[in-house]
């Protein structure tokens, strides 16, 4: 069965100043089966206007666990650990 995970950031959180402007915002996400590496994806945003509420979605096939990785100017700003369930029919 095709499995489609499906992801969305608020970075509102207080991890990022909502009223400063970042100019090298970058992503680094790897997905993982039975904690082999399977795939890596680097994202770049590049600037970001202060206090602006921004959306990005991507929609693909992957396993059961991942790390996602949030810079900002190469300095890390946010990392997330995520293991995955899925049963049941969406």
């Amino acid at each position: 069965p095709r499995v489609i995970r499906f992801m969305k950031w608020d970075f509102n959180s207080g991890r990022l100043l909502k009223n400063q402007v970042y100019n090298n915002f970058c992503m680094i996400e790897r997905h993982y089966f039975r904690n082999q590496l399977l795939k890596s994806f680097d994202f770049h945003f590049g600037f970001c206007i202060p206090s602006s509420k921004n959306t990005c979605e991507h929609i693909y096939d992957f396993p059961t666990q991942s790390d996602s990785f949030y810079f900002v100017d190469d300095r890390l700003v946010m990392h997330n650990k995520a293991n995955y369930s899925y049963s049941g029919t969406p």
